[in-house]
């Protein structure tokens, strides 16, 4: 009887074929729908049921905008060289390590150029992914280096933002690009040539209070946590209870501190127009939505 007996814990499959559907599903954390993978990355990662917009990464984003998702990137070589040697739970050397073979960025922001509907621009994309896309002296360089291009090229600048704030690990060298960037773009706008700033979810804390907001035209996705500190501290200074939906995208715009927010869909024939109001039209296709 010892084909009757269990000779170990292993359970033979017999041949029989497995299923792995880990990773194919995502639940929508707003309306708890439960999407098919492939269908959500179709449908620009926005919840076909709710309209949530889920975080997408920057070289997602950069596809997105430009024309056929084509582009070429610049300033992309420069990483942090950890310059306090910070340590808290961990040394900020391993952390920046761990982001960079996680992204396979050197920091939180890709430079690119390329055409969107046939005008030349230039996009500086945030990585939420690496840091909580915190704003550190690279990050501040890359960015003020989009905005000389930007300058000498005379091609628009669309900054899309993704981040935490300031990076704490780089002290007051961190707090040092609010006013690096600011002064570029205060530069840019002397030279007339047109900042377009887009707020995702999160954008908080030093960009917020810097370049997010500088642009000559704010926009926002749907449902994007904007602001400088969070709510529960907000909270706990004023000792009041903040109304729904503070800090979303929405509240910022009926509020007056967004020009428009605009579904990821619409995205880029929104700032295709914006651009066509601003500057004169060189030689490109105008956006295919009216």
């Amino acid at each position: 009887m010892a084909w009757f007996k269990r000779q170990s814990g292993d359970l033979d499959p017999s041949g029989e074929k497995k299923v792995r559907t880990e990773g194919l599903w995502v639940k929508c954390d707003d309306c708890r729908q439960v999407i098919w993978k492939k269908d959500l990355e179709e449908n620009l990662n926005v919840c076909p049921k709710c309209g949530k917009h889920f975080r997408i990464d920057a070289r997602t984003r950069l596809a997105q905008l430009f024309d056929e998702g084509e582009y070429e990137t610049f300033s992309d070589n420069l990483a942090s060289t950890d310059p306090l040697k910070f340590t808290d739970l961990k040394p900020y050397s391993e952390r920046l390590k761990r982001a960079q073979d996680e992204t396979g960025l050197s920091d939180a922001v890709i430079n690119a150029r390329g055409k969107l509907y046939g005008r030349p621009v230039i996009v500086s994309a945030m990585e939420y992914g690496f840091i909580g896309g915190s704003m550190g002296s690279v990050v501040g360089e890359v960015i003020t280096r989009a905005i000389e291009q930007s300058l000498e090229s005379k091609q628009p600048l669309i900054i899309v933002s993704a981040s935490g704030g300031a990076r704490m690990m780089e002290g007051v060298l961190s707090l040092m690009q609010l006013a690096k960037i600011s002064a570029a773009l205060a530069k840019l706008d002397e030279a007339r040539v047109p900042f377009i700033s887009v707020l995702t979810d999160p954008t908080t804390g030093g960009v917020t209070a810097s370049f997010a907001m500088l642009g000559d035209l704010n926009i926002a996705e749907p449902g994007a946590l904007i602001g400088f500190a969070g709510p529960r501290v907000i909270e706990q200074t004023i000792r009041q209870k903040l109304p729904p939906g503070f800090q979303r995208s929405e509240f910022l715009l009926e509020h007056g501190m967004l020009d428009a927010v605009v579904h990821r869909k619409e995205l880029k024939s929104y700032i295709s127009r914006a651009l066509d109001f601003m500057t004169p039209a060189v030689g490109h296709q105008p956006s295919a939505i009216g």
